[in-house]
């Protein structure tokens, strides 16, 4: 019997998976399940880096790490919702997105891969095998824990053997042998405590943990690379222009925005940081992802640590914010979860608020500017410029494409401050958004390449299609292979042109005038307003608005489960939980918390207003 186990274990990691009867390995890159060192759950973390005192809330690293959508990335419901639309279209490659949402259940064997290899999860890929809960104390080994503080500063730049590392898909080299002199392995961080003062704990000064490389890990996202019977391929292969590539479908891409950006010249500043800044006029421009996303805290109180004098890092201390665009999820998971948290670790519904509202201010004070032009006015019509420039380092709006949306609402009143003209009504008690003749959506509509939409054998007419036959959007992230739109607006210094991956579909970004190789990081939008009849001064307002997830996003979800029969997680589970979907489908549970918050309600990122004589 032992023979026949060794057996199989060869065999399974031979090869490389072992996945519940699925012969289909969509992680075989980079560290696997089965640590000498398991990650620590975020507990062993908390004592030290929570804050203790009034003003630590704002820069601890455990503290502002918990209000963060990284600690909830195995709690957030939308991504669940979406996981069972990925387990129905391709059997199995849940497995490809624990990986960054439960990166602690995942290197544990709870998922797909098990550890011991003899014992198979049973609906892995669902993650009915995590241990803990949506709501479990996080002294425990939680796998809902999200991205947690040993997962990140665990990571190393190369693997044991010198491998190179692969930025994207969450194929990370995890630190895996125990720290000199001590009975783990070190946590990588930004200080290199040469003049005393280090942690009790097993450390080692990384570079590598300060750079956009490490996000760059889970925030640039292919269709994955599979293993299937020892022989790797892709699982969707990128169609552009109607050719099928040698690329993986490109799904994210945040981090290759920034690489082609000036953002990203900051590391080629630091290589000639010898030279006067006025020799490289440009490169002023770079930063660092963490820059913007992890800022260093400017608190006269600032520490690390609360065993550290207050102070002590002032201007030195990243804090673990990660804040970015979203900040209607961390509303719903504060209502949703909030209360029994706040039981388990007192702080937690402060720490989301205030996520949320950096989240708020980096949408409405660091993303993008907008100005209008009055071009000409007659007796029946306005012309009107409307200019929106992008101030971040990745293209306006990024990330994860499926529901995300930006655009412009315009609205014209009239001398008697009645409104005569509107583009771009959002109403907020149905959700619905007016797609009028002139609005202008900023968003990335990826599809699915069919060559032949007519069937018609004389014509050569394929098109990548993002709507069914009722004219419904469909949002199949694992099973699209083609992008049919994305005009959202590039970073300055934009060199991904000419990168079929990156480049925009349905856009028109003029090339710099000055720099050639470079794309513009603004869009400006005509609108045509008649005024036909109309008495003036009229007043005209560009409101720039942002959406975490659209009405066609979320009924898509809840249509998928009920369309396809999914079962309740419970059912699913075999499970009585009585927190999160229970006895609802994932999709049906995101669909009312969406109706009961407020629907994503837009937010209002920046404005601009202007007045006819």
């Amino acid at each position: 019997m032992k023979k026949i186990l060794v057996l199989v274990f060869l065999l399974v990691f031979a090869n490389g998976y072992v996945l519940s009867g699925n012969t289909t390995d969509f992680t075989p890159h980079g560290t696997q399940p089965g640590l000498n060192f398991n990650l620590n759950p975020v507990i062993q973390c908390q004592g030290c880096h929570k804050e203790n005192g009034p003003e630590d809330k704002h820069f601890t690293p455990y503290s502002t790490w918990t209000g963060s959508m990284k600690a909830h990335a195995g709690r957030d419901p939308l991504f669940w919702a979406a996981l069972d639309v990925a387990n129905n279209d391709i059997p199995g490659v849940g497995d490809f997105c624990f990986k960054c949402h439960a990166p602690q259940g995942w290197f544990a064997g709870h998922v797909v891969k098990p550890v011991p290899a003899t014992d198979p999860p049973v609906d892995g890929a669902n993650g009915c095998e995590l241990v803990g809960s949506h709501i479990a104390v996080q002294d425990q080994n939680n796998d809902y824990s999200g991205v947690t503080c040993h997962f990140c500063h665990r990571i190393d730049e190369q693997g044991p053997l010198g491998e190179p590392q692969i930025l994207e898909n969450a194929s990370i080299w995890l630190d895996d042998v125990a720290c000199s002199g001590w009975g783990e392995p070190c946590r990588k961080g930004p200080y290199d405590y040469q003049n005393g003062g280090s942690p009790p704990h097993p450390w080692q000064h990384s570079t590598f943990i300060q750079k956009s490389e490490i996000c760059g890990s889970c925030h640039d996202v292919s269709s994955p690379t599979i293993k299937e019977n020892g022989i790797e391929t892709i699982a969707k292969s990128f169609w552009h222009n109607g050719v099928e590539t040698q690329f993986a479908m490109p799904i994210e891409r945040t981090y290759s925005e920034w690489q082609q950006s000036y953002y990203a010249d900051l590391i080629f500043r630091n290589a000639f940081n010898d030279l006067p800044i006025t020799d490289f006029p440009v490169i002023e421009k770079g930063e660092q992802c963490q820059g913007c996303h992890m800022p260093d805290s400017q608190s006269v109180s600032a520490r690390a640590c609360v065993y550290e004098l207050e102070g002590s890092r002032t201007g030195d201390l990243p804090i673990h914010q990660f804040a970015g665009g979203n900040s209607w999820m961390l509303e719903v998971l504060k209502g949703v979860y909030g209360d029994q948290l706040e039981m388990n670790v007192s702080g937690t519904k402060e720490a989301l608020d205030l996520t949320r509202g950096y989240a708020l201010n980096m949408l409405q004070v660091q993303s993008a500017d907008v100005k209008m032009n009055l071009n000409s006015q007659t007796t029946d019509l306005l012309d009107v410029d409307v200019k929106v420039t992008n101030l971040t380092g990745h293209k306006l709006p990024t990330g994860y494409p499926e529901g995300r949306r930006m655009w412009i609402h315009v609205e014209v009143l009239n001398g008697s401050n009645a409104v005569i003209w509107e583009s771009g009504a959002y109403d907020e008690v149905t959700g619905v958004l007016t797609e009028d003749e002139q609005i202008k959506i900023y968003e990335s509509l990826q599809g699915i390449w069919n060559p032949d939409p007519d069937q018609n054998p004389m014509t050569d007419d394929g098109t990548c299609e993002i709507t069914d036959g009722n004219g419904d959007k469909k949002f199949h992230f694992v099973l699209n292979n083609c992008i049919a739109k994305d005009n959202r607006i590039p970073p300055l210094g934009f060199r991904g042109a000419s990168e079929i991956t990156l480049e925009p579909v349905g856009g028109n970004y003029p090339v710099h005038t000055q720099n050639p190789d470079q794309l513009v990081n603004y869009d400006v939008t005509n609108y045509q307003v008649p005024i036909t009849g109309e008495s003036g001064p009229f007043k005209i307002t560009a409101t720039l608005k942002y959406q975490t997830a659209s009405k066609d996003y979320v009924e898509f979800l809840d249509n998928q489960a009920t369309n396809h029969g999914f079962a309740t997680e419970n059912q699913m589970c075999n499970r009585s939980w009585t927190v999160g979907p229970a006895d609802q489908s994932r999709g049906a549970f995101m669909k009312s918390l969406w109706e009961n918050y407020n629907r994503s309600a837009p937010v209002d990122m920046v404005m601009d207003f202007l007045q006819t004589q």
